[in-house]
């Protein structure tokens, strides 16, 4: 019980700061949810930082690594979002929008995960 609380919290507050950024950055520019990108590029940041910490030398207990990757990252990024907002692309024809949101995305967050794993190691 006391990790789905862990978890519980940890989205709660992952889901709330998803919303603030994508609400403030999502209509910044034309055709391309800034927001949701932002969101889950750093949640992949974080995720490979939390990770390499909570492996380098049993820094994080298992509790606080539940917190913080299943809760916290887990509740900031969005694939379902991002997966909708991929929709309207192909609905409005918009394939440039589409290819361009969805390479960044895959690319830039795979290399995010790989960026905190560094940081976690200095």
């Amino acid at each position: 019980m006391k990790q789905f609380l862990l978890v519980f919290l940890g989205g709660g507050l992952g889901s709330g700061l998803r919303f603030l950024i994508s609400k403030t950055f999502n209509n910044t520019f034309h055709n391309f949810f800034l927001g949701t990108f932002i969101v889950n590029i750093i949640g992949c940041l974080l995720i490979g930082f939390i990770l390499g910490l909570s492996l380098k030398n049993n820094f994080l207990t298992n509790n606080q690594t539940l917190l913080l990757t299943t809760g916290l990252c887990g509740g900031f990024t969005t694939f379902s979002t991002f997966a909708l907002e991929q929709h309207s692309f192909l609905k409005t024809g918009d394939y440039v929008s589409f290819a361009v949101y969805t390479l960044s995305s895959v690319v830039i967050g795979i290399l995010a995960v790989a960026l905190g794993f560094w940081f976690s190691k200095l």
